[in-house]
């Protein structure tokens, strides 16, 4: 982002689309807000009769989420249910025309939260009692969401996790070699090829009865997850905007991916990538003890290979795009995609060694199967 975009005053521009909403006070602020990258979002300073109140607006990219209608219905609900669970979950504002989204004469649309007052986010966990946090928020949502009333949610990305997809797309990408890249990535292409039974794993599971569809998160990095300032728990999940039909395997093993691990994604040298055993541990207990009750004993059984498995589906992400020439995930270098296609199969050679040892963590933790 620009220092002229960083800088700029937002107030002015901003005001007609806040005035839409059903805000208390009058606004006196607007200032960009947090490090999403997906969609653009706003701190609004409200002042009212009893003080100062904050909102969260959000420019909703619906270029990703293209039916923005939908993707607001999903969050309507969950947020009505969770509200009635937990007293700091995210919160929807309505407009003042009483729809929980706003799309103006230019084609954007809008939203609005209350702000979370009193809690912060983290975007790298450093520590082992930040990872069982993590887990057991995310694990919580799961729980509280298990009774959600009504019809199955809307996807708001088709196939987000469907890992033969994901595979398929990038056999697709080594066939049309559009940059000229195949031969030179020959070595990573052949560890995904190798890796190809993998991909069915879990859907052959979901399919034989095995695993049990869930409302999931599908994005359980730890910076959507708002940590109370002066107890370090979780207040609240936010960023909902994947909150769909998926499985539970799903969240935990991207919460291995992004939190048992020793690096981030993205360093040069894939060497220093490995999966961190006790960030590891204290993921499964704080799944344990806020979700251990709604698991089956497949899902336990898979908890490892789920940190495999998405790490896989991510790294194929990473590649297909590195041999399309960079077209969906932002780059910052050459390479950069590469890279990071590279960190996430170093970690998926390592959970392949580690499995015996993680296998008894989990066994530890839950008890015997």
């Amino acid at each position: 982002m620009s220092a002229s975009t960083e800088n700029k005053d937002w107030l002015a521009e901003l005001a007609p689309i806040a005035a839409e909403f059903s805000l208390e006070g009058r606004l006196v602020a607007a200032a960009l807000h947090g490090s999403g990258h997906i969609n653009q979002t706003f701190a609004l300073t409200c002042a009212t009769s009893s003080g100062r109140r904050r909102y969260v607006l959000q420019k909703i990219n619906h270029h990703i989420f293209k039916n923005v209608p939908a993707l607001q219905e999903n969050i309507r609900r969950v947020t009505a249910h969770l509200a009635a669970k937990s007293p700091r979950a995210l919160a929807l504002v309505p407009t003042r025309a009483g729809s929980m989204c706003l799309q103006e004469a230019a084609g954007n649309w809008w939203r609005v939260y209350d702000f979370i007052e009193q809690a912060h986010s983290v975007d790298r966990v450093t520590n082992a009692a930040q990872a069982r946090e993590a887990a057991r928020a995310f694990g919580e949502f799961q729980a509280q969401l298990a009774d959600l009333p009504g019809a199955r949610l809307h996807e708001t990305i088709p196939n987000f996790h469907h890992t033969r997809s994901r595979f398929e797309a990038l056999r697709r990408a080594v066939s049309t070699d559009a940059q000229g890249r195949a031969a030179a990535v020959r070595a990573e292409i052949d560890f995904a090829l190798a890796r190809e039974a993998d991909t069915d794993v879990l859907l052959g599971l979901l399919a034989r009865g095995e695993l049990t569809e869930r409302v999931t998160h599908n994005d359980t990095k730890i910076n959507n997850v708002m940590l109370d300032d002066a107890t370090g728990r979780s207040a609240a999940v936010i960023d909902l905007d994947t909150v769909m039909p998926g499985l539970s395997l799903y969240d935990f093993g991207d919460m291995v991916r992004t939190a048992a691990c020793s690096t981030v994604e993205d360093n040069p040298d894939a060497t220093q990538m490995h999966v961190v055993l006790p960030y590891f541990r204290a993921l499964v207990e704080g799944y344990l003890e806020s979700a251990g009750s709604v698991l089956n004993a497949t899902e336990r059984a898979h908890l490892g290979f789920a940190g495999q498995l998405l790490a896989f589906e991510t790294g194929l992400r990473f590649l297909a795009d590195h041999l399309q020439g960079d077209v969906y995930f932002r780059i910052a270098r050459t390479g950069h995609n590469l890279d990071r296609a590279r960190t996430q199969f170093a970690l998926v050679a390592s959970i392949e060694r580690e499995r015996d040892a993680m296998a008894r963590i989990v066994s530890d933790v839950f008890g015997p199967s």
